[in-house]
């Protein structure tokens, strides 16, 4: 099922515009409009779901197979030397976008540097 009003639902219908690096009836793999890195696109399901608190065990099969993918898209794209998967969740996960969806981030020569600054004395 589709949100209406969300833009990576958009995508997956292709009412808006994006650069695809997979697609099948269940996923969209695209380029980040905004890439961190050389190698940054987004994994989402086709199916709407705006957080991993709406998920249950019937998603576990599309949410398996599309971190299934990661490691053979990311190579395709050039990231053959070590990648980041990021999925941020909510408000203090820093989600942007209200529709599950998987970073991957990776390519160019030098380290990506740790996730999160860790507290002085850790």
């Amino acid at each position: 099922m589709l949100d209406p009003n969300c833009l990576f639902c958009k995508i997956a219908k292709g009412d808006i515009p994006s650069r695809k690096v997979y697609e099948d009836a269940d996923i969209l793999a695209f380029h980040d409009i905004r890439p961190l890195a050389p190698v940054h696109f987004l994994l989402i399901a086709k199916n709407h779901h705006a957080t991993l608190y709406d998920v249950d065990a019937t998603d576990a099969p599309v949410l398996g197979r599309m971190m299934a993918l990661t490691g053979k898209l990311a190579r395709e794209q050039g990231a053959d030397d070590g990648f980041r998967v990021i999925v941020n969740n909510g408000r203090i996960g820093h989600q942007e976008v209200p529709h599950i969806h998987i970073h991957v981030i990776g390519g160019g020569t030098e380290p990506l540097g740790p996730m999160l600054p860790r507290p002085q004395g850790a």
